[in-house]
């Protein structure tokens, strides 16, 4: 890939996002780039850096979802929005390289598991998604890192190493949604619409 191609990239890129999260780039070995907004080593360099003043907005049309599906499984709120912004960004049309789909980035065994029609529904994706994330902090009697890493790297991959698996992406998911959950709480919600309502 030339010179003047990467740019064009990473300008395309900047403008589509438009500080949508952070976006990482990695060259492997036969000259090939790779963009992700979740780096799974230390080979990956952040290139567009999330626009840090809405770090911690919220889209109005989402709020009431979340609120409302977080009352229905007692999960608090502000951890359902660290999630979806760590997951997805608040885009409900996300999807990843792995399959995972939609704001809560429901795997589609986690979409059959809880019996969701259109996972890119952001009702029917946010429901599931809360309800995973209910049964995690059960299954791990509300421990909350070992429930995001079920989230992220999934149940087997807790068990199988007893704990936090060793993954780098996995570790770096855990982080990054407890800084969300931390300042979700700490700042309270804003949403665009109220943003816009000031």
């Amino acid at each position: 890939m030339t010179a003047p191609t990467i740019v064009l990239v990473l300008f395309s890129l900047a403008f589509v996002r438009q500080a949508q999260g952070d976006i990482y780039a990695y060259k492997d070995p036969q000259g090939v780039l790779h963009f992700s907004n979740v780096p799974t080593h230390s080979g990956y360099r952040a290139v567009i850096r999330e626009r840090r003043s809405d770090r911690t907005s919220v889209p109005g049309h989402f709020e009431e979802t979340i609120r409302s599906a977080a009352n229905r499984y007692g999960v608090d709120p502000d951890l359902v929005r660290a999630v979806i912004k760590v997951e997805s960004d608040f885009n409900s049309w996300a999807r990843s390289h792995k399959g995972a789909q939609g704001l809560m980035q429901l795997m589609p065994e986690t979409a059959r598991l809880h019996k969701i029609g259109n996972v890119y529904d952001p009702d029917e994706n946010i429901d599931a998604g809360v309800r995973h994330l209910r049964l995690l902090l059960d299954r791990y009697q509300g421990d909350l890192e070992l429930a995001l890493a079920g989230y992220n790297a999934g149940m087997k991959a807790v068990e199988k190493y007893g704990g936090i698996p060793p993954y780098p992406e996995t570790k770096e998911y855990i982080r990054r949604v407890l800084d969300y959950h931390r300042r979700y709480r700490r700042n309270g919600t804003t949403s665009d619409s109220e943003r816009a309502g000031r």
